[in-house]
């Protein structure tokens, strides 16, 4: 397997514009936020690409499926902390269905491809 295959994967692509759009959208947050909840969305964010990529490049099965499971919980976990910068008045509703819309789709892929990589 070419040590570089996860940049081929659609899912890889998709989260690393996940990332770049989170970085966009925590530019918008006011300045007492950036060592506070933006540092914490930012580490989680860019935590996805990274366990995908890790995950991919574990020879065992299971250590695949688990990078790939800590890449769906950073993911989520970038969304809940989203869900509330809209109550803190951050970001709209809007702003976040956008990313929303993005973590359900990863989500949907990082699953098939963890089954995919337990068969």
């Amino acid at each position: 397997m070419n040590q570089y295959s996860y940049k081929t994967l659609n899912v890889y692509q998709d989260a690393k514009k996940f990332v770049v759009d989170v970085y966009k959208l925590l530019k918008l947050f006011p300045s007492e936020e950036k060592y506070a909840l933006c540092d914490q969305i930012r580490r989680a964010a860019i935590s996805v690409t990274s366990n995908i990529t890790e995950g991919i490049s574990r020879f065992s099965k299971k250590e695949k499926a688990h990078f790939l499971e800590i890449a769906y919980a950073s993911m989520i976990e970038v969304d809940s902390q989203l869900d509330i910068s809209v109550e803190l008045g951050y970001i709209t509703i809007e702003q976040y269905k956008e990313i929303h819309g993005q973590v359900c789709a990863i989500g949907r892929q990082l699953s098939a491809l963890r089954s995919k990589v337990l068969t």
